[in-house]
């Protein structure tokens, strides 16, 4: 329990102390006018209280990431807290504190743009295709699983005594399959909050769903105290504990398995979406680094209790094996928070993927738009534009989800690379301390490039050829901002 209590103290400190110093590095100028009032259009540039873009943007970036890869995290070990602890306060928070704050500095830019102004035309247009990728990605993922839970929760609770379902309910599966109907029904919900007003479906729906999911987050932590025996502590080594360990290794499968709970690059593509409804700059910092400081808690708290309910990461490897991290948070929250629980943990298993899958395919519509210059003000254009995506994101549903699962775990992670550096370099042109963003910018670099070489969706070459040209890369990403940093002490000179 004591290294479960000193994680969670070291996050909140985290965000008061290190968070201060990240606000203070960017500058933020509250007397500033932000995009929300200059170029209110009541579509996308929307004011609102910070209390409901804070929920907002928690319910945006967290989606399963949280939970399930918490839960599927710390099957490698204690070493999972070290990594949400740090990789949230130094990496994932920094990270979407301050891509946030240069959207709002710009007019609620989209994430490609920001990053080609500052990595140049030729990174923008693959960071344009690639941002795309995966928020197609996140909206095919996040439609299959709660789909998956709705179709299973129906069968349950409408099936009689014997198995047997209700004769209409026959019916309707004739005709299609109960999974697919519910697929339908979230895919049109996705299609009304992507071309409603933000503040007409998703800023009333979302903060209901936020206060749920952190109502069960607490109610797990207080249960926590009551199972602190099981609780795992770091001076119980950190060896890897996953039961493929000898090709799982703890570097860099847990870093990638751990993303929403420490650093994620899709949070980058919905911060743009609440830059445009903040009031004043000095909510940045509550909204963007404090609603990924939350997320690493919540990941803490999930991480914690699924050693302390199984009793043991054995138990936890054998209990997966057999079942679904989906299953396991059920059974947490009924077994220990009761009927109430049981029905939160629906609203979180359930809700929580929905409500990043409706505002990634929003921002999927917001970055087309940007590139192609095409007016989002009238419904005519964002329905032209979001035909498209959603033909996409269906067709995508057609692929294996473990592997389509995979694959978006690493362009999650690829994708923050690319907002590091591009961070990284505005920090340096600006004059300002990069070091904040080059450090996580680097670490990222090679546990992306590693896991592509070493994974079996990648190259699978062995461990150690993989770390090392992941390694290399970072170095040549070193060297190419070292001459960058020359070229911009070259042109102050010139122009002194």
């Amino acid at each position: 329990m004591i290294s479960f209590i000193v994680a969670l103290i070291l996050l909140v400190g985290g965000y008061f102390v290190y968070g201060k110093l990240v606000e203070r590095i960017f500058g933020v100028d509250s007397s500033r006018p932000t995009p929300a009032i200059t170029k209110a259009d009541g579509i996308d540039y929307v004011a609102m209280p910070t209390w409901r873009v804070f929920l907002i943007q928690f319910l945006n970036i967290a989606g399963l990431g949280p939970i399930f890869g918490a839960i599927m995290g710390i099957l490698f070990g204690p070493a999972a807290y070290l990594w949400i602890v740090f990789g949230t306060i130094f990496a994932g928070a920094v990270h979407d504190y301050l891509s946030g704050m240069m959207s709002l500095r710009r007019d609620g830019m989209s994430l490609p743009e920001i990053v080609g102004e500052e990595l140049g035309t030729g990174v923008k247009q693959v960071m344009r295709a690639f941002a795309l990728l995966l928020l197609i990605l996140v909206g095919a993922v996040f439609v299959i699983n709660p789909a998956d839970l709705l179709a299973g929760l129906t069968v349950t609770y409408a099936s009689d005594a014997s198995g047997n379902l209700p004769g209409w309910l026959q019916q309707i599966n004739a005709v299609m399959p109960i999974q697919w109907w519910w697929v339908a029904i979230v895919f049109l919900y996705y299609m009304l909050a992507m071309l409603l007003p933000i503040d007409k479906l998703i800023g009333r729906l979302y903060p209901i769903f936020g206060f749920a999911l952190l109502f069960m987050a607490v109610g797990i932590l207080v249960m926590l105290f009551a199972h602190a025996d099981a609780l795992p502590e770091l001076t119980d080594g950190l060896y890897n504990r996953h039961p493929q360990s000898a090709t799982t290794p703890i570097f860099p499968m847990m870093f990638i398995t751990i993303a929403c709970g420490a650093i994620s690059g899709f949070h980058a593509t919905q911060s743009p979406l609440m830059a445009r409804c903040l009031k004043n700059e000095r909510m940045g910092r509550p909204v963007f680094y404090g609603a990924m400081v939350t997320e690493g808690i919540v990941a803490l708290i999930w991480a914690a209790a699924a050693v302390a309910f199984t009793g043991s990461f054995e138990n936890l490897s054998h209990y997966l094996s057999g079942s679904t991290p989906a299953v396991l948070v059920n059974e947490i929250s009924t077994g220990w928070l009761g009927a109430f629980g049981g029905f939160l943990a629906l609203l979180g298993v359930v809700f929580a993927p929905i409500t990043s899958g409706d505002t990634a395919l929003r921002s999927a519509r917001l970055i087309a738009a940007d590139f192609l210059h095409f007016d989002q003000s009238r419904l005519r254009n964002r329905i032209i534009i979001s035909l498209p995506i959603f033909a996409a994101s269906f067709a995508i549903m057609m692929v294996d989800f473990d592997v389509l699962w995979r694959y978006f775990a690493w362009c999650n992670q690829t994708l923050s690379v690319f907002t590091l550096w591009a961070i990284t370099v505005w920090l340096a042109r600006a004059g300002k301390c990069y070091w904040i963003s080059l450090i996580p910018a680097l670490f990222m670099t090679v546990v992306t490039i590693t896991y592509i070489f070493y994974a079996l969706e990648g190259f699978a070459l062995n461990h150690t050829l993989s770390t090392v040209i992941g390694v290399l890369v970072a170095v040549l990403f070193a060297a190419l901002f070292v001459r960058f940093l020359r070229l911009q002490s070259s042109k102050k000179v010139m122009q002194g």
